[in-house]
């Protein structure tokens, strides 16, 4: 039987406070993962923690800036003491701090996107290669964007970052792949995120761009989850490298 059952995993989900974090990270807890919720400040986290324990899950909140490789240690070296091993990591922490034409970005803007969006992610991967090879191996999944095959209109650097997303996760899946380490990304489409409320409460900028998805609306959080958890179970064993568009058919 195929089997999307996670009990006895662990998993790190970051940007795991709210949106597409929040319902990866609860969906795992419902499927039998113990999760660790990952985000800059504690206590966004908190809520969610409560919220996964009162249901009878597991979940413990760790604060961690994915633009920090200090923090990023300090979280590995929690999971190493606590449990000593690593089965799920989602990188699903980014930021978008600029909203224009990419030639009115300056350095400080291009550093935070990068630091957040790739650095982070690169080295959270990195370091968490030892703890899934004493696992026996494990799942990655990146969480990309739509934007990082078609970029978004002023929306530049942060759709470079997202392509450049993609491609770690395909060299990161040839490399991992005899460590039986499997790597892939997640694709969301226009979602009902704080990260995308500026162009939900727009009302010409969100006809226009719910009029280019064939299926005419835009996607909820938990919408995004069930993807993942095909990615971070058994049931993709054989799976890795690939990238999951879940957008409406906006890239058909």
């Amino acid at each position: 039987m195929i089997s999307f059952d996670l009990k006895g995993k662990i998993a790190v989900v970051t940007g795991a406070s709210r949106g597409i974090g929040q319902a990866i990270a609860e969906t795992f807890a419902q499927y039998g993962a113990e999760v660790v919720l990952v985000s800059r400040k504690i206590e966004s986290l908190t809520a969610v923690a409560d919220a996964i324990t009162a249901s009878g899950g597991k979940a413990r909140p760790m604060a961690c800036h994915m633009g920090d490789i200090h923090a990023i240690g300090e979280l590995y070296e929690f999971i190493k003491k606590t449990w000593g091993r690593l089965d799920i990591l989602v990188n699903n922490a980014a930021t978008n701090p600029y909203f224009g034409e990419m030639s009115g970005v300056d350095e400080s803007i291009w550093n935070k996107t990068i630091d957040v969006n790739l650095k982070g992610p690169f080295f959270m991967i990195q370091k968490a290669i030892p703890l899934m090879q004493a696992a026996g191996g494990g799942s990655i999944v990146n969480v990309s964007s739509v934007n990082g095959i078609r970029p978004a209109q002023f929306q530049g650097v942060y759709s470079v970052t997202k392509g450049a997303l993609i491609n770690m996760t395909q060299a990161y899946a040839k490399e991992l792949a005899p460590h039986k380490i499997r790597v892939n990304a997640l694709l969301p489409g226009f979602t009902d995120t704080k990260f995308s409320a500026a162009l939900m409460q727009q009302d010409e900028i969100y006809k226009h761009v719910i009029a280019q998805i064939p299926m005419g609306r835009h996607a909820e959080p938990d919408e995004m989850a069930g993807a993942v958890l095909y990615l971070a179970s058994d049931a993709a064993s054989f799976t890795t490298g690939t990238c999951i568009a879940c957008d409406g058919g906006y890239l058909a």
